[in-house]
């Protein structure tokens, strides 16, 4: 944004947002709408910005009326909306017109912000509730509903563009982007890069490592891959190169370890909002259930920049000198003020929305505490910047409820479970494969929010029904069953594995809350989710479209799609990880289970970094291959007793001593 006016405008709008989370009680349907409004009209005027379009040019004026379009459309919400009630919803043409024009808009904007396939995603949708579902056969089959009905539930309710997805927008992660624009702007960024150097520079592959620790740092509080990749990258690309790592690796393992700041808490991007409003869980529950999976996510990164140095010979040099860890922190020490304050307030019990204003009040009076405190246009450009960051996040979220609202309407979810169900034949592996697949699909054209909103409301319900299977036919089998649940059991011969296969999925669901506890369930649940947030991270680093392996390749100086491939090897963790959601109490245990797991998983993956390597300590073969995949196995099949896991860790133990003293009897031999 270079014009004055529009940066005053953006501030204002800004102010607006931050006065009606904080302080102000103004109807969600107002506010999602408001929030639409404006920023169509900001990405209008912020098209006009392009040198190729003249102020006297028609893409100019296209533009301006665009934005008018956009505000118009917003007012006639908010002023019309009591006499459509009073015509007891009875459409007249100004209803049919801008609905009509908000879907457009919402259309054009998302093209213009994503690209085709949102476009493209919302044509196809209404289309198929309108009247492309009648010609469909089978599950998929729907008789189509009228026009005024779907302008209606588009438009005017809190189901479709103004639903769900628009009031997260318009509060979580709007606040939480205005959070993370702060902490850039006092320097946050610099202090993390230089904190990750002091860390480890003395590990092996330390370049590497930095990228992997100041990622993870970053992306905790931008939660965005690509924002990440572009601001930490043009710093640890070099390094890596410099340092002695190919230049495809260096760019490969800054996307990786980009990627995972989306699922690092505590902000985590706006799917974890989405995630926490859709399953009715405290965004407070789902960081504190992600910080482990993530922490493990990184260490998949560091084995494999760790492996690669170990077979390029880069040795860490202990004579390297730097900043001192002292020096950094008395420099820097009160960048981690506002993080505490924003965990502080949500351990509180306060909203998110609230925690994050608290949050970016911290970020200035924490900035006085240095030698460059921020001033009022430090305040007023980072205010800028995050709504210019905002942009495409915020048309993105309200165009997707317009899918939400045909998927929800037309029972879509419910038929593509069965679907999933049918080809799965009730295998909790082949459903992750399944899903993993769509999410490539979508992925391949959604953003990574986008994709995990469309596929938790088309599978999560079979996720979450398969990963509760195993705890509700143990609980039947075991133990006094309540009358009403032993009296439907015996509609099916009294055996529950013939039963939970063939009755309704609604009267399995009410025998589950009876049968296991809240917390458990809850627990389950949020795994499900999870593993649809991990694997919808995917398109970030996975050919063709992956948009922060990309980003690296320009920083790097690389071809797209080589770099992609790499990044989406070294991104394995994205894969591995959401198995043990299902498969373990990784997410929905007590937390001694879960630090148990986590010590065993964090041995395993290192295992099988080496195997899709080829390399530990010096390259592997075929004898030390079948022993690390019995290793492997030993530590990431969490159902076996401790002294197999011991037995999987003395087995990795061994073959890195072994490969340890073979490299020196050859260093003695060639000396």
């Amino acid at each position: 944004m270079n014009s004055p006016l529009l940066r005053w405008a953006a501030f204002a709008f800004a102010l607006f947002h931050i006065y009606c989370n904080v302080f102000a009680s103004i109807s969600e349907l107002w506010l999602a709408a408001i929030h639409f409004g404006g920023f169509c009209a900001i990405c209008a005027l912020m098209d006009n910005e392009r040198e190729d379009v003249g102020t006297r040019s028609l893409p100019y004026f296209v533009n301006i009326g665009l934005a008018l379009l956009a505000i118009i459309t917003t007012t006639y919400l908010i002023v019309f909306e009591d006499a459509l009630y009073a015509r007891e919803t009875e459409f007249i043409l100004s209803d049919y017109v801008f609905a009509l024009i908000a879907i457009g808009l919402a259309i054009e904007f998302t093209r213009r912000t994503t690209g085709w396939f949102m476009p493209i995603l919302i044509l196809v949708s209404l289309s198929y509730i309108l009247f492309l579902g009648r010609y469909i056969g089978g599950v998929f089959a729907f008789p189509g509903l009228s026009l005024e009905t779907v302008l209606y539930r588009s438009y005017f309710t809190s189901e479709g563009l103004f639903g769900l997805t628009a009031n997260i927008s318009s509060t979580f992660v709007f606040m939480f982007i205005i959070f993370g624009a702060f902490l850039l702007k006092s320097g946050a960024g610099d202090f993390i890069v230089r904190l990750a150097h002091c860390l480890t520079r003395r590990l092996t592959g330390g370049a590497g490592m930095v990228s992997v620790v100041g990622s993870g740092l970053m992306g905790s509080v931008t939660g965005s891959a690509v924002a990440n990749t572009v601001s930490i990258g043009v710093i640890t690309i070099p390094m890596m190169k410099k340092s002695g790592f190919p230049p495809r690796f260096a760019a490969g393992v800054e996307a990786a370890a980009s990627t995972g700041g989306a699922l690092m808490p505590p902000v985590m991007g706006a799917g974890a909002f989405v995630l926490a409003s859709y399953t009715q869980i405290s965004y407070l529950t789902v960081i504190a259930a992600s910080a482990l999976p993530a922490l493990l996510y990184f260490m998949t990164v560091s084995y494999f920049v760790r492996i690669e140095a170990k077979r390029l010979g880069l040795e860490p040099n202990p004579d390297e000198e730097g900043e001192s860890m002292s020096e950094v922190l008395k420099q820097g020490w009160h960048f981690t003020i506002p993080l505490a304050v924003l965990i502080g307030f949500l351990i509180a019990g306060r909203t998110p929305t609230s925690s994050a204003a608290f949050a970016i009040i911290s970020v200035i009076a924490a900035s006085w505490l240095s030698n460059s405190p921020m001033r009022l246009n430090d305040i007023f450009d980072a205010v800028v910047d995050g709504v210019r960051n905002m942009v495409a996040t915020a048309l993105l979220l309200v165009a997707v409820g317009i899918v939400i609202n045909v998927v929800t309407t037309t029972g879509l979810g419910n038929a593509f479970s069965l679907m999933i169900v049918e080809w799965a034949q009730g295998s909790l592996l082949i459903t992750l494969v399944l899903v993993a697949l769509a999410s490539l699909v979508l992925g391949m054209g959604l953003p990574v929010t986008a994709s995990y909103i469309v596929l938790a409301t088309l599978s999560a319900p079979i996720i979450f029904d398969l990963i509760s299977q195993s705890q509700l036919l143990e609980a039947l089998q075991v133990g006094d069953l309540p009358n009403n649940v032993a009296a439907t059991i015996g509609l099916y011969g009294g055996d529950p594995v013939v039963a939970l296969q063939e009755m309704p999925l609604q009267m399995k669901q009410l025998i589950r809350q009876e049968m296991l506890p809240a917390e458990l369930l809850t627990g389950m649940l949020l795994s499900a989710h999870l593993i649809i947030f991990w694997l919808s991270q995917d398109s970030n680093v996975t050919p063709p479209v992956c948009l922060a392996s990309f980003a690296a390749a320009g920083i790097a100086g690389t071809r797209p799609m080589a770099t992609g491939l790499t990044s989406w090897m070294i991104a394995k963790g994205l894969y591995l990880v959401p198995i043990l959601f299902a498969y373990s109490p990784l997410i929905s245990g007590s937390w001694p289970e879960r630090i148990e797991v986590f010590i065993w998983a964090s041995l395993g993956l290192y295992a099988l970094a080496g195997l899709l390597q080829w390399h530990l300590e010096s390259k592997i073969n075929l004898p030390i291959a079948a022993a690390l995949v019995v290793s492997a196995g030993l530590l990431m099949w969490t159902p076996l007793p401790i002294y197999l896991h011991v037995l999987g860790a003395v087995i990795l133990t061994s073959i890195l001593v072994f490969q340890k003293r073979q490299q020196r009897i050859l260093s003695s031999v060639a000396n």
